[in-house]
């Protein structure tokens, strides 16, 4: 006998049965309205603990009714619903075939969710829920909610399997502080334990793994400059922000005038380049035909910048140019500058001849603009190395800012940004009357005067800071471009018949081959200043692609003029005060002289009072000999 087709209205797969410890495949469940074998009515479902009774769902249109499966063995049997009115019912299926294999329900697929039930029909009641899992057997889905019902809990492991792990939470494992180890064999820097409260300076910390094997930061000393006196002068100066700058609105006004002037019987020109030409023209004065032969003989003595850079400006473009040449017979009906278009068209590669010409006059300006810029950079990037007072000044203001900084975030630190040097001033002492700087310069004035010498030892560091990097590779790119484009138009330049025409001759010969010399000499020299620059970086822990030749040099130019300021402003106090200081004394002796004075007089009035002779005659030996007497005598004696 064959198993009974699938019903036509089954669409959503039902959940698989549980397995029997048989392995035969348990017949369909009763239909509602047949008797069990033996005759039993199928008694209705019990109702659900703590709910009301959950009536079966209709059978579908059109859809034949399946019997339920027969109970679990120990399990009270799942009586099924009551037929519905009209409904015909289905015999049971036969029993297996002898020998035959039960068949197994499909396994569920790899991380699939279990198949729900197929939703309820309108107005029908929820579906049953499916009965209990045997013991061993797989996990069915869990029931559907109740209305008004809570979420269910999850359901229990499968039998034997490991419990569930409790749910983290309370207390977190807290990770051990990982102190890491300084680069290069450094020694952590030491920590002060101020008396007083200290203005902070706000350098740029630089980090452990920020600082390279050859930095200067490795081998700096800065406790050599520990010493009590300083800290007690530190603590008079600086014991105990910055004001916001108002960004400054600038305002644009644009102005444009248009001013067009017509010139009349041009033929080719437009009124605008007619114009430029005539004002070129007029204010050199030279016959039209002499200037082509300056050109073509690349005339040393007559050339001038100027009368070339003016020409390419002006110059009517290749195909006005053309056009201008088939007028030449009518040349005399042209206006002047038509008549100068007309004897230049015929000069071969007009154009590039104008160029490279040019660039020929300007070489030597070309090179005197890049050269000097590479060697200002090269020498200071050389004496910063090599400066002994400018890395003592390092140090010293190392030691200065991690004693002042002690017990903030930016104590104890292995080095910091060179721009730091000009925010030094910045920091004022506690009265407001002095900075950091000021107090800095008199430190090394008094104590460390080797240090005074780093101005002069830095000579070039001025002049590095007015070199713009990205100027300077653009000006030799320039040149070697025109260098290139040179020579490949004299590669291609098409042989004359022109006596006159000396252009490949004497740019080939006696300029080309020294102009290709000096940029390969000028590309060496600042290959070499770049990477001095970078080993500068890396000496001194900053990123050379960060921060500019322009900006690293020119920090420093200002640090070097506002120390040679304030070193200045310190003598100029100190002379001051002197000056003050000689006035007081001057007039405390002064004071002192007049009450001797009047001391005495007062002494020489008292004297009959007494009736001491003695004394008399000795305050008035005294005063004779003092000049007393007689100074009295003529400021009451009158003239």
């Amino acid at each position: 006998p064959a198993l009974p087709p699938t019903l036509p209205s089954e669409n959503v797969p039902s959940s698989p049965a549980p397995s029997l410890p048989a392995g035969v495949i348990p017949p369909p469940p009763p239909l509602p309205g047949v008797p069990l074998p033996g005759g039993a009515p199928v008694p209705p479902p019990p109702p659900l603990p703590g709910g009301a009774p959950i009536p079966p769902p209709p059978p579908l249109p059109g859809a034949a009714l399946i019997p339920p499966p027969p109970p679990l063995p120990g399990a009270a049997p799942i009586p099924p619903p009551p037929p519905l009115p009209g409904a015909a019912s289905i015999p049971p299926p036969p029993p297996p075939l002898p020998g035959a294999a039960s068949i197994p329900p499909p396994p569920p697929l790899p991380g699939a969710a279990s198949i729900p039930p197929p939703p309820p029909l309108p107005g029908g009641a929820p579906i049953p829920p499916p009965p209990p899992p045997l013991p061993g057997g797989s996990i069915p889905p869990p029931p559907p909610l109740l209305p008004g019902g809570g979420v269910p809990p999850p359901p229990p492991p499968p039998f034997g399997g490991p419990p569930m792990p409790p749910p983290l939470g309370g207390v977190a494992f807290a990770p051990f502080p990982v102190v890491p180890a300084l680069p290069h064999g450094m020694k952590e820097k030491k920590k002060y334990k101020l008396e007083v409260s200290m203005k902070r300076i706000n350098w740029s910390k630089i980090e452990p793994q920020e600082i390279g094997e050859n930095s200067f930061w490795v081998k700096a000393e800065e406790d050599k400059f520990e010493d009590p006196e300083l800290f007690a002068k530190l603590a008079l100066t600086f014991g105990t922000q910055m004001k916001a700058k108002k960004p400054v609105e600038e305002s644009e006004e644009k102005k444009a005038a248009q001013s067009k002037k017509k010139i009349k019987e041009l033929r080719v020109l437009d009124g605008k380049s007619a114009q430029n030409l005539s004002i070129f023209l007029g204010s050199f004065r030279l016959p039209y035909e002499e200037i082509k032969n300056i050109i073509l003989e690349v005339d040393e003595e007559k050339l001038s910048e100027s009368l070339i850079q003016n020409l390419v400006k002006n110059l009517p473009e290749q195909k006005e140019l053309n056009a201008l040449a088939e007028l030449k017979d009518e040349y005399n009906d042209l206006a002047e500058p038509e008549q100068f278009g007309v004897v230049m068209s015929s000069v071969k590669m007009l154009r590039p001849r104008l160029n490279g010409i040019l660039f020929r006059l300007m070489f030597e300006e070309h090179v005197n603009n890049i050269k000097p810029d590479i060697m200002a950079v090269t020498m200071a990037c050389e004496e910063l190395k090599k400066s002994e007072s400018f890395s003592k000044l390092l140090e010293l203001v190392l030691f200065l800012g991690n004693y002042m900084n002690s017990g903030s975030r930016n104590a104890q630190s292995l080095g910091f940004n060179i721009s730091f040097l000009c925010k030094i001033r910045d920091t004022k002492s506690s009265d407001q009357k002095t900075t950091l700087l000021h107090f800095l310069a008199e430190i090394c004035e008094e104590n460390y005067r080797d240090i005074l010498k780093f101005p002069d030892e830095l000579q070039h560091v001025e002049n590095a800071s007015k070199v713009s990097a990205q100027t300077l590779k653009s000006n030799l790119d320039s040149m070697n471009h025109q260098i290139q484009r040179l020579e490949n138009d004299i590669e291609n330049f098409p042989k004359t018949q022109d006596e006159h025409d000396k252009f490949v001759e004497k740019m080939s010969i006696s300029f080309l081959h020294s102009a290709r010399e000096q940029y390969e000499k000028l590309s060496t020299m600042h290959n070499n200043m770049t990477k001095l620059y970078e080993n500068l970086g890396e000496y001194f822990t900053f990123d050379p692609k960060a921060i500019s030749i322009e900006e690293f040099f020119g920090d420093l130019s200002n640090f070097r003029t506002l120390f040679l300021e304030a070193v200045r402003e310190n003598n100029k106090r100190r002379e001051l005060e002197e000056k003050s200081k000689r006035a007081k004394l001057a007039k405390e002796k002064a004071e002192r002289e007049r009450l001797e004075r009047q001391k005495k007089k007062q002494q020489l009035i008292d004297m009959n009072k007494e009736g001491d002779e003695t004394g008399v005659m000795d305050s008035l030996l005294e005063a004779l000999q003092s000049g007393a007497a007689f100074r009295d005598r003529r400021k009451r004696t009158p003239r």
